[in-house]
Protein backbone atom coordinates (compact mmCIF):
# COMPACT_ATOMS: atom_id res chain seq x y z
CA UNK A 1 0.00 0.00 0.00
CA UNK A 2 1.09 3.35 -0.88
CA UNK A 3 0.00 6.99 -1.40
CA UNK A 4 1.56 10.27 -2.01
CA UNK A 5 2.56 12.18 1.27
CA UNK A 6 0.36 15.64 0.02
CA UNK A 7 -2.74 13.79 -0.56
CA UNK A 8 -2.16 13.28 3.24
CA UNK A 9 -1.00 16.86 3.90
CA UNK A 10 -2.15 19.54 1.34
CA UNK A 11 1.60 21.49 1.20
CA UNK A 12 3.61 18.64 1.67
CA UNK A 13 6.00 17.36 -1.44
CA UNK A 14 4.47 14.76 -3.40
CA UNK A 15 6.84 11.62 -1.86
CA UNK A 16 5.55 8.15 -1.45
CA UNK A 17 4.70 6.97 1.63
CA UNK A 18 4.30 3.46 2.06
CA UNK A 19 3.72 2.97 5.61
CA UNK A 20 2.92 4.60 9.19
CA UNK A 21 5.41 4.39 12.15
CA UNK A 22 4.47 5.32 15.38
CA UNK A 23 6.87 3.28 16.87
CA UNK A 24 10.34 4.57 16.22
CA UNK A 25 12.00 0.60 16.73
CA UNK A 26 10.21 -0.92 14.33
CA UNK A 27 11.91 -1.09 10.46
CA UNK A 28 9.31 0.27 8.29
CA UNK A 29 10.88 1.44 4.76
CA UNK A 30 9.48 4.74 3.11
CA UNK A 31 7.33 5.76 6.26
CA UNK A 32 5.68 8.62 7.88
CA UNK A 33 6.80 9.01 11.88
CA UNK A 34 4.22 10.71 13.84
CA UNK A 35 5.94 11.85 17.10
CA UNK A 36 3.33 10.99 19.70
CA UNK A 37 3.35 11.81 23.26
CA UNK A 38 2.84 8.67 25.69
CA UNK A 39 2.62 8.71 29.38
CA UNK A 40 6.23 7.27 29.86
CA UNK A 41 8.07 8.25 26.35
CA UNK A 42 7.94 11.25 23.71
CA UNK A 43 8.40 10.85 20.07
CA UNK A 44 10.10 13.75 19.35
CA UNK A 45 13.36 12.24 21.35
CA UNK A 46 13.67 9.19 18.33
CA UNK A 47 12.85 11.25 15.57
CA UNK A 48 16.80 10.16 14.58
CA UNK A 49 15.77 6.34 15.11
CA UNK A 50 12.58 6.74 13.20
CA UNK A 51 14.91 7.97 10.72
CA UNK A 52 17.59 5.34 10.57
CA UNK A 53 14.71 2.62 10.70
CA UNK A 54 13.27 4.11 7.44
CA UNK A 55 10.92 7.35 7.76
CA UNK A 56 11.45 9.58 5.54
CA UNK A 57 8.50 12.11 6.16
CA UNK A 58 8.04 13.49 10.33
CA UNK A 59 4.53 14.49 11.74
CA UNK A 60 5.56 16.75 15.38
CA UNK A 61 4.09 19.38 17.07
CA UNK A 62 7.29 20.63 19.32
CA UNK A 63 10.55 21.96 18.28
CA UNK A 64 12.67 19.70 16.69
CA UNK A 65 16.20 19.21 14.56
CA UNK A 66 15.65 19.02 11.23
CA UNK A 67 17.27 16.67 9.89
CA UNK A 68 18.47 16.89 6.02
CA UNK A 69 16.46 15.21 3.19
CA UNK A 70 13.51 14.05 5.59
CA UNK A 71 10.16 16.25 4.92
CA UNK A 72 8.86 17.86 7.95
CA UNK A 73 5.14 18.43 8.43
CA UNK A 74 4.11 20.83 11.73
CA UNK A 75 1.13 20.28 13.72
CA UNK A 76 -0.90 21.38 16.62
CA UNK A 77 -2.22 17.67 17.75
CA UNK A 78 -0.23 14.68 15.94
CA UNK A 79 -2.42 12.17 17.70
CA UNK A 80 -5.92 14.07 16.00
CA UNK A 81 -3.23 13.88 12.22
CA UNK A 82 -2.49 10.15 12.85
CA UNK A 83 -6.30 8.86 12.74
CA UNK A 84 -7.37 11.65 10.33
CA UNK A 85 -4.41 10.97 8.05
CA UNK A 86 -4.48 7.01 8.80
CA UNK A 87 -8.29 6.66 7.58
CA UNK A 88 -7.40 8.01 4.28
CA UNK A 89 -4.63 6.16 4.01
CA UNK A 90 -5.82 3.12 4.78
CA UNK A 91 -9.10 3.61 2.61
CA UNK A 92 -11.49 4.44 5.70
CA UNK A 93 -12.59 0.74 6.63
CA UNK A 94 -14.93 1.46 9.05
CA UNK A 95 -16.94 3.09 6.24
CA UNK A 96 -17.60 -0.24 4.56
CA UNK A 97 -18.25 -2.51 7.56
CA UNK A 98 -21.51 -2.62 10.14
CA UNK A 99 -19.53 -1.49 12.87
CA UNK A 100 -20.81 -2.43 16.48
CA UNK A 101 -18.32 -1.16 19.29
CA UNK A 102 -19.18 -2.30 22.69
CA UNK A 103 -17.44 -0.19 26.46
CA UNK A 104 -18.08 -0.79 29.65
CA UNK A 105 -16.79 -1.94 32.54
CA UNK A 106 -18.41 -5.59 32.59
CA UNK A 107 -19.41 -7.56 29.48
CA UNK A 108 -17.82 -6.22 26.57
CA UNK A 109 -16.37 -9.51 25.58
CA UNK A 110 -19.68 -12.03 25.95
CA UNK A 111 -21.55 -9.36 23.98
CA UNK A 112 -19.23 -8.57 21.21
CA UNK A 113 -18.50 -12.52 20.58
CA UNK A 114 -21.93 -13.57 20.70
CA UNK A 115 -22.90 -10.65 18.39
CA UNK A 116 -19.95 -11.87 16.23
CA UNK A 117 -21.51 -15.59 16.69
CA UNK A 118 -25.21 -14.81 16.03
CA UNK A 119 -24.31 -12.00 13.14
CA UNK A 120 -22.41 -15.02 11.21
CA UNK A 121 -25.50 -17.30 11.16
CA UNK A 122 -26.48 -14.77 8.33
CA UNK A 123 -23.76 -12.32 7.06
CA UNK A 124 -20.02 -12.86 7.49
CA UNK A 125 -18.72 -10.99 11.02
CA UNK A 126 -15.45 -10.32 12.66
CA UNK A 127 -14.89 -9.66 15.88
CA UNK A 128 -12.06 -7.73 18.11
CA UNK A 129 -11.45 -8.02 21.56
CA UNK A 130 -9.97 -9.13 24.85
CA UNK A 131 -10.28 -12.75 23.96
CA UNK A 132 -9.28 -12.64 19.93
CA UNK A 133 -8.92 -11.06 16.49
CA UNK A 134 -11.58 -13.64 14.33
CA UNK A 135 -12.58 -13.13 11.19
CA UNK A 136 -14.40 -16.13 8.53
CA UNK A 137 -11.40 -19.01 9.37
CA UNK A 138 -8.51 -17.20 10.86
CA UNK A 139 -7.63 -16.27 14.08
CA UNK A 140 -5.10 -13.84 16.11
CA UNK A 141 -4.00 -12.93 19.56
CA UNK A 142 -5.08 -9.13 20.13
CA UNK A 143 -1.64 -7.74 22.22
CA UNK A 144 -4.58 -5.53 23.67
CA UNK A 145 -8.01 -5.31 24.21
CA UNK A 146 -8.47 -1.97 21.92
CA UNK A 147 -5.31 -1.34 19.94
CA UNK A 148 -3.68 1.70 18.50
CA UNK A 149 -4.51 3.29 15.50
CA UNK A 150 -2.97 1.74 12.88
CA UNK A 151 -3.02 -2.11 13.08
CA UNK A 152 -6.68 -1.40 14.01
CA UNK A 153 -6.92 0.06 10.69
CA UNK A 154 -5.34 -2.82 9.62
CA UNK A 155 -6.94 -5.56 10.86
CA UNK A 156 -10.40 -4.17 9.62
CA UNK A 157 -8.91 -3.95 6.29
CA UNK A 158 -8.14 -7.78 6.44
CA UNK A 159 -11.61 -8.47 7.71
CA UNK A 160 -12.45 -6.29 4.62
CA UNK A 161 -10.68 -8.91 2.53
CA UNK A 162 -11.66 -11.66 3.89
CA UNK A 163 -15.22 -10.35 2.58
CA UNK A 164 -16.59 -9.76 6.20
CA UNK A 165 -19.72 -7.30 6.18
CA UNK A 166 -19.75 -6.48 9.89
CA UNK A 167 -17.33 -6.21 12.73
CA UNK A 168 -18.02 -6.30 16.53
CA UNK A 169 -14.99 -4.67 18.67
CA UNK A 170 -14.76 -4.26 22.49
CA UNK A 171 -13.60 -0.75 22.82
CA UNK A 172 -11.57 -0.28 25.90
CA UNK A 173 -11.57 2.71 28.41
CA UNK A 174 -8.01 3.45 27.80
CA UNK A 175 -8.18 2.99 23.88
CA UNK A 176 -10.72 5.49 24.09
CA UNK A 177 -9.19 7.94 26.23
CA UNK A 178 -6.03 7.36 24.06
CA UNK A 179 -7.45 8.15 20.86
CA UNK A 180 -6.87 4.72 19.68
CA UNK A 181 -10.37 4.60 17.75
CA UNK A 182 -10.65 7.92 16.37
CA UNK A 183 -10.27 6.93 13.18
CA UNK A 184 -13.33 5.09 12.81
CA UNK A 185 -17.24 5.85 12.66
CA UNK A 186 -19.31 3.55 14.18
CA UNK A 187 -23.28 2.20 12.91
CA UNK A 188 -23.95 0.84 16.45
CA UNK A 189 -22.60 1.41 20.17
CA UNK A 190 -23.54 -0.49 23.06
CA UNK A 191 -22.80 0.81 26.71
CA UNK A 192 -22.92 -1.94 29.64
CA UNK A 193 -21.99 -0.28 32.62
CA UNK A 194 -19.64 1.57 34.69
CA UNK A 195 -18.19 0.30 38.15
CA UNK A 196 -14.93 0.46 40.28
CA UNK A 197 -11.88 0.04 37.92
CA UNK A 198 -9.13 1.05 36.04
CA UNK A 199 -9.41 3.88 38.82
CA UNK A 200 -5.18 3.70 38.48
CA UNK A 201 -5.25 5.28 35.11
CA UNK A 202 -7.97 7.35 35.43
CA UNK A 203 -7.77 8.67 38.97
CA UNK A 204 -11.49 8.34 39.83
CA UNK A 205 -15.10 7.26 38.15
CA UNK A 206 -15.50 11.21 36.76
CA UNK A 207 -12.36 10.63 34.46
CA UNK A 208 -13.37 7.01 33.53
CA UNK A 209 -16.78 7.67 32.53
CA UNK A 210 -16.09 11.01 30.28
CA UNK A 211 -13.63 8.30 28.51
CA UNK A 212 -16.20 5.71 27.66
CA UNK A 213 -18.46 8.44 26.45
CA UNK A 214 -16.02 9.36 23.98
CA UNK A 215 -17.38 6.15 21.64
CA UNK A 216 -20.69 8.12 21.42
CA UNK A 217 -19.03 10.32 19.52
CA UNK A 218 -17.72 8.69 17.10
CA UNK A 219 -21.51 7.38 15.64
CA UNK A 220 -22.20 7.47 11.90
CA UNK A 221 -24.49 9.80 11.03
CA UNK A 222 -27.54 7.38 10.56
CA UNK A 223 -25.89 4.96 13.65
CA UNK A 224 -27.21 4.44 17.13
CA UNK A 225 -26.73 4.14 20.97
CA UNK A 226 -27.57 1.36 23.22
CA UNK A 227 -27.14 1.97 27.06
CA UNK A 228 -28.30 -0.33 29.72
CA UNK A 229 -30.12 2.40 32.28
CA UNK A 230 -29.95 -0.09 34.68
CA UNK A 231 -26.33 1.45 35.68
CA UNK A 232 -26.93 4.90 36.97
CA UNK A 233 -23.79 6.19 34.68
CA UNK A 234 -25.70 4.46 31.66
CA UNK A 235 -29.25 6.25 32.67
CA UNK A 236 -26.58 9.66 32.93
CA UNK A 237 -24.82 8.71 29.49
CA UNK A 238 -28.47 8.07 27.96
CA UNK A 239 -30.09 11.28 28.99
CA UNK A 240 -26.92 13.48 27.98
CA UNK A 241 -26.04 12.32 24.60
CA UNK A 242 -28.33 13.43 21.02
CA UNK A 243 -28.34 10.50 18.84
CA UNK A 244 -30.72 7.77 18.10
CA UNK A 245 -30.82 6.02 20.84
CA UNK A 246 -32.22 2.60 22.76
CA UNK A 247 -32.35 1.65 26.04
CA UNK A 248 -32.20 -1.77 27.99
CA UNK A 249 -32.90 -2.89 31.05
CA UNK A 250 -34.18 -5.98 33.53
CA UNK A 251 -35.54 -3.42 35.57
CA UNK A 252 -37.50 -0.20 34.29
CA UNK A 253 -39.30 0.24 31.55
CA UNK A 254 -36.87 0.45 28.37
CA UNK A 255 -37.09 -0.24 24.44
CA UNK A 256 -35.99 -3.59 25.16
CA UNK A 257 -36.96 -5.08 28.72
CA UNK A 258 -36.86 -8.35 30.36
CA UNK A 259 -39.74 -9.30 32.90
CA UNK A 260 -40.65 -12.22 34.27
CA UNK A 261 -37.04 -13.53 34.68
CA UNK A 262 -36.96 -17.42 36.64
CA UNK A 263 -32.68 -18.27 36.75
CA UNK A 264 -31.91 -21.79 37.37
CA UNK A 265 -28.01 -22.81 37.17
CA UNK A 266 -28.03 -24.02 33.46
CA UNK A 267 -30.76 -21.38 32.47
CA UNK A 268 -32.83 -18.14 32.25
CA UNK A 269 -36.53 -17.94 31.40
CA UNK A 270 -37.79 -14.37 30.37
CA UNK A 271 -40.29 -12.40 28.92
CA UNK A 272 -38.73 -10.13 26.72
CA UNK A 273 -40.97 -6.91 25.77
CA UNK A 274 -40.04 -4.22 22.67
CA UNK A 275 -42.88 -1.94 22.49
CA UNK A 276 -45.90 -3.68 22.73
CA UNK A 277 -44.58 -6.71 21.44
CA UNK A 278 -43.69 -9.86 24.19
CA UNK A 279 -41.83 -13.20 23.28
CA UNK A 280 -41.56 -15.97 26.12
CA UNK A 281 -38.05 -17.13 25.74
CA UNK A 282 -35.70 -19.50 27.44
CA UNK A 283 -31.81 -18.66 26.63
CA UNK A 284 -28.97 -21.13 28.26
CA UNK A 285 -26.61 -17.66 29.38
CA UNK A 286 -27.70 -17.79 32.94
CA UNK A 287 -27.59 -14.81 35.93
CA UNK A 288 -29.11 -11.58 35.26
CA UNK A 289 -25.95 -9.79 34.28
CA UNK A 290 -26.03 -12.22 31.62
CA UNK A 291 -29.87 -11.55 30.51
CA UNK A 292 -28.67 -7.63 30.58
CA UNK A 293 -25.68 -9.15 28.09
CA UNK A 294 -28.30 -10.38 25.76
CA UNK A 295 -30.57 -7.83 25.82
CA UNK A 296 -27.66 -5.76 24.58
CA UNK A 297 -26.82 -8.92 21.88
CA UNK A 298 -30.48 -8.31 21.00
CA UNK A 299 -30.56 -4.93 20.61
CA UNK A 300 -27.43 -4.46 18.43
CA UNK A 301 -28.23 -7.60 16.47
CA UNK A 302 -32.17 -5.29 15.94
CA UNK A 303 -30.85 -2.28 15.03
CA UNK A 304 -28.42 -4.11 12.25
CA UNK A 305 -31.54 -5.30 10.10
CA UNK A 306 -32.38 -8.41 12.03
CA UNK A 307 -35.78 -9.27 13.14
CA UNK A 308 -36.78 -10.86 16.63
CA UNK A 309 -37.86 -13.51 15.49
CA UNK A 310 -34.62 -14.15 13.73
CA UNK A 311 -32.34 -13.72 17.23
CA UNK A 312 -35.02 -15.69 18.78
CA UNK A 313 -34.65 -18.76 17.18
CA UNK A 314 -31.09 -19.41 18.48
CA UNK A 315 -30.85 -17.56 21.84
CA UNK A 316 -31.75 -20.79 23.92
CA UNK A 317 -28.30 -22.80 22.81
CA UNK A 318 -25.88 -19.37 22.36
CA UNK A 319 -22.19 -20.69 22.24
CA UNK A 320 -20.69 -20.29 25.28
CA UNK A 321 -18.04 -17.40 25.75
CA UNK A 322 -15.07 -19.43 27.29
CA UNK A 323 -14.10 -17.81 30.14
CA UNK A 324 -16.60 -15.64 30.85
CA UNK A 325 -19.88 -16.90 33.19
CA UNK A 326 -18.76 -20.62 31.41
CA UNK A 327 -20.54 -23.00 33.24
CA UNK A 328 -18.68 -26.49 33.26
CA UNK A 329 -19.87 -29.56 33.35
CA UNK A 330 -18.19 -32.72 33.62
CA UNK A 331 -20.06 -35.24 35.46
CA UNK A 332 -19.84 -33.57 38.87
CA UNK A 333 -22.90 -33.18 41.00
CA UNK A 334 -22.16 -29.69 42.19
CA UNK A 335 -21.99 -26.21 40.17
CA UNK A 336 -18.81 -25.36 38.76
CA UNK A 337 -19.23 -21.55 37.03
CA UNK A 338 -15.56 -19.82 35.34
CA UNK A 339 -15.78 -16.25 34.99
CA UNK A 340 -13.91 -13.17 34.21
CA UNK A 341 -15.25 -11.59 37.19
CA UNK A 342 -12.31 -8.96 38.66
CA UNK A 343 -14.40 -6.01 39.68
CA UNK A 344 -16.15 -5.36 42.81
CA UNK A 345 -19.53 -4.44 40.72
CA UNK A 346 -18.73 -8.36 38.91
CA UNK A 347 -17.62 -9.89 42.17
CA UNK A 348 -21.51 -8.53 43.74
CA UNK A 349 -23.30 -9.85 40.72
CA UNK A 350 -21.52 -13.06 40.41
CA UNK A 351 -22.16 -14.36 44.34
CA UNK A 352 -25.58 -12.95 44.20
CA UNK A 353 -26.31 -15.49 41.27
CA UNK A 354 -24.64 -18.33 43.28
CA UNK A 355 -26.38 -17.40 46.48
CA UNK A 356 -30.00 -17.88 44.19
CA UNK A 357 -28.71 -21.68 42.75
CA UNK A 358 -27.04 -22.74 46.21
CA UNK A 359 -29.46 -23.74 48.71
CA UNK A 360 -28.32 -22.51 52.53
CA UNK A 361 -27.37 -25.93 53.49
CA UNK A 362 -24.88 -26.22 51.10
CA UNK A 363 -21.50 -23.87 50.81
CA UNK A 364 -20.39 -20.82 48.07
CA UNK A 365 -16.38 -21.53 47.40
CA UNK A 366 -14.09 -18.90 45.26
CA UNK A 367 -11.08 -18.89 43.90
CA UNK A 368 -9.74 -15.57 42.95
CA UNK A 369 -6.79 -13.16 43.61
CA UNK A 370 -5.92 -9.52 41.89
CA UNK A 371 -3.79 -7.99 39.56
CA UNK A 372 -0.33 -6.69 40.43
CA UNK A 373 0.64 -3.55 39.28
CA UNK A 374 -3.46 -2.30 39.03
CA UNK A 375 -6.17 -0.69 41.58
CA UNK A 376 -4.73 -1.70 44.66
CA UNK A 377 -7.95 -0.13 46.55
CA UNK A 378 -10.02 -2.32 45.51
CA UNK A 379 -8.45 -5.94 47.07
CA UNK A 380 -10.25 -5.80 50.40
CA UNK A 381 -13.46 -4.72 48.61
CA UNK A 382 -13.22 -7.68 46.99
CA UNK A 383 -12.17 -9.42 50.25
CA UNK A 384 -15.03 -7.95 52.03
CA UNK A 385 -17.67 -9.22 49.10
CA UNK A 386 -16.29 -12.49 48.95
CA UNK A 387 -16.91 -12.53 52.78
CA UNK A 388 -20.66 -11.89 52.35
CA UNK A 389 -21.39 -14.61 50.37
CA UNK A 390 -18.76 -17.52 50.79
CA UNK A 391 -18.55 -20.26 53.22
CA UNK A 392 -15.25 -21.02 51.60
CA UNK A 393 -12.47 -18.88 49.93
CA UNK A 394 -8.71 -19.73 47.90
CA UNK A 395 -6.91 -16.57 47.47
CA UNK A 396 -4.82 -17.38 44.74
CA UNK A 397 -2.06 -15.44 42.16
CA UNK A 398 -3.62 -13.22 39.52
CA UNK A 399 -0.92 -11.45 37.19
CA UNK A 400 0.95 -10.20 40.56
CA UNK A 401 3.71 -8.48 37.49
CA UNK A 402 6.17 -7.23 40.08
CA UNK A 403 4.11 -7.07 43.39
CA UNK A 404 4.26 -10.32 45.86
CA UNK A 405 1.63 -12.27 45.09
CA UNK A 406 1.48 -13.36 49.23
CA UNK A 407 0.96 -9.55 50.29
CA UNK A 408 -1.55 -9.23 47.70
CA UNK A 409 -3.66 -12.10 48.84
CA UNK A 410 -3.04 -10.72 52.59
CA UNK A 411 -4.41 -7.49 51.60
CA UNK A 412 -8.01 -8.89 50.30
CA UNK A 413 -7.82 -11.16 53.41
CA UNK A 414 -8.25 -7.66 55.38
CA UNK A 415 -11.76 -7.59 53.77
CA UNK A 416 -12.57 -11.12 54.72
CA UNK A 417 -13.82 -10.81 58.38
CA UNK A 418 -15.93 -13.66 59.07
CA UNK A 419 -15.88 -16.95 57.50
CA UNK A 420 -13.00 -19.19 55.84
CA UNK A 421 -10.08 -18.25 53.89
CA UNK A 422 -6.80 -20.07 52.86
CA UNK A 423 -4.00 -18.89 50.74
CA UNK A 424 -3.18 -21.16 47.97
CA UNK A 425 -0.55 -18.83 45.55
CA UNK A 426 -0.21 -21.82 42.95
CA UNK A 427 -3.52 -20.93 41.09
CA UNK A 428 -3.82 -24.81 39.55
CA UNK A 429 -3.59 -26.07 43.18
CA UNK A 430 -5.97 -23.58 44.22
CA UNK A 431 -8.48 -24.66 41.76
CA UNK A 432 -7.72 -28.38 43.03
CA UNK A 433 -8.50 -27.23 46.41
CA UNK A 434 -11.47 -25.76 46.06
CA UNK A 435 -12.74 -28.81 43.48
CA UNK A 436 -12.23 -31.14 45.85
CA UNK A 437 -13.71 -29.23 49.00
CA UNK A 438 -17.13 -29.14 46.71
CA UNK A 439 -19.85 -31.37 47.94
CA UNK A 440 -23.09 -32.11 46.51
CA UNK A 441 -24.73 -29.39 44.97
CA UNK A 442 -22.10 -26.17 46.49
CA UNK A 443 -21.50 -23.65 44.06
CA UNK A 444 -17.88 -23.47 42.91
CA UNK A 445 -16.71 -19.67 41.43
CA UNK A 446 -13.37 -19.84 39.63
CA UNK A 447 -12.86 -16.30 39.16
CA UNK A 448 -10.73 -13.06 36.93
CA UNK A 449 -8.54 -14.99 34.91
CA UNK A 450 -11.24 -16.75 32.42
CA UNK A 451 -9.77 -18.13 29.32
CA UNK A 452 -6.41 -16.45 29.72
CA UNK A 453 -3.37 -18.37 28.71
CA UNK A 454 -0.88 -16.57 30.64
CA UNK A 455 0.24 -15.20 34.28
CA UNK A 456 1.70 -12.01 33.81
CA UNK A 457 5.00 -12.11 36.40
CA UNK A 458 7.53 -9.45 36.93
CA UNK A 459 9.62 -10.76 33.94
CA UNK A 460 6.27 -10.76 31.17
CA UNK A 461 3.96 -13.71 30.65
CA UNK A 462 4.16 -16.89 31.36
CA UNK A 463 2.00 -19.40 29.87
CA UNK A 464 -0.90 -20.81 32.01
CA UNK A 465 -3.59 -22.98 30.69
CA UNK A 466 -6.50 -20.83 31.28
CA UNK A 467 -9.01 -21.31 34.21
CA UNK A 468 -11.64 -23.20 31.82
CA UNK A 469 -8.65 -25.36 31.15
CA UNK A 470 -7.68 -26.63 34.56
CA UNK A 471 -11.25 -26.42 36.11
CA UNK A 472 -11.68 -29.02 33.62
CA UNK A 473 -8.56 -31.35 33.92
CA UNK A 474 -8.58 -31.18 37.25
CA UNK A 475 -12.85 -31.84 37.28
CA UNK A 476 -12.12 -34.92 35.69
CA UNK A 477 -9.37 -36.04 37.83
CA UNK A 478 -11.42 -35.33 40.89
CA UNK A 479 -14.23 -36.98 39.60
CA UNK A 480 -12.32 -40.36 39.23
CA UNK A 481 -11.40 -40.10 42.71
CA UNK A 482 -14.34 -39.21 44.09
CA UNK A 483 -15.75 -42.59 42.40
CA UNK A 484 -12.48 -45.15 43.62
CA UNK A 485 -13.16 -43.23 47.01
CA UNK A 486 -16.81 -44.66 47.08
CA UNK A 487 -16.10 -48.04 45.68
CA UNK A 488 -13.31 -48.53 48.75
CA UNK A 489 -16.34 -47.57 51.02
CA UNK A 490 -19.20 -49.85 49.37
CA UNK A 491 -16.61 -52.48 49.65
CA UNK A 492 -16.07 -52.20 53.37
Amino acid sequence: MSMKLNRLFNDAKPIEIKEFMTDSRLQLKNSIFFCLKGMVHDGHNFITQAVINGAIAVVYSDDVKFIEGIEYIKVDNVISELNRTAAIFFHNPSSKLNMIGVTGTNGKSTIAKTIKELYSLWKPCGYSGTISIEYGPNKEKPDFTTDETVPTLKMLRRMLKAKMEACALEVSSQGLDQHRVDALKFDVTIFTNLTHDHLDYHGNLENYYQAKKRLFSLIKPKGCAIINIDDPYGARLFNEINTRKYSYSIYEEADYQAKDISLSPLSTKFTLIIQDKTYKLETNFVSEFNLSNLLAIIAALHQSGFTIEQIAEHISDLPQVDGRMEVIQEGQNFNVIVDYAHTPDGFEKIFQFAQSITSPNNKIISVFGSAGKRDSKKRPILGSISDKYCQMIILTEEDPRNESALQIAQEIASGIKENNYIIVLDRYDAISQALELANKNDTVLILAKGNERYITRQYGKEYWMGDDAATKDILRKVIVQKEEQNDIQSIY
